[in-house]
């Protein structure tokens, strides 16, 4: 798609054929969001979700970029984001749950509940003695 540009991290398009008026043929329309598809798109989600995120006192793992950590008393929620998708891990069911209210407000998403598989990896989990593992 050679008709779109990035500068200084904001995404222009040429002005669609047929749509382009005579007098501001040199003009190119601002996009307001991402749109899906795009090679853009990844990284404008990235900056968006990054700056929402650490609005909500959420930390980023310095080590894995991916990674966010918010800490409240004994309670800790992690976040964990793969493209688009995010694996929310807690030890307290009332700040999980604020999180996830908290995120439907900032994105359109879907609370897929219970992990039981991420990146084709087994979540193994055993409530009563408090483990939580991969296999």
């Amino acid at each position: 798609m050679d008709s779109f540009m990035k500068t200084k991290e904001k995404l222009y398009m040429d002005q669609p054929e047929g749509f382009i008026s005579k007098a501001d043929k040199h003009k190119v329309c601002k996009l307001h969001k991402s749109i899906y598809g795009l090679k853009q798109a990844s990284r404008s989600w990235n900056i968006r979700f990054d700056e929402v995120v650490k609005s909500f006192d959420f930390i980023q793992n310095m080590d894995d970029q991916c990674v966010y950590k918010k800490v409240s008393g004994s309670s800790v929620v992690f976040l964990i984001l793969y493209v688009d998708d995010i694996l929310i891990i807690g030890n307290d069911i009332g700040m999980l749950s604020s999180v996830k209210l908290w995120l439907t407000k900032s994105f359109s998403m879907k609370d897929l509940g219970e992990a039981s598989y991420i990146l084709g990896i087994k979540i193994c989990h055993d409530r009563s003695q408090r483990i939580i593992g991969l296999s």
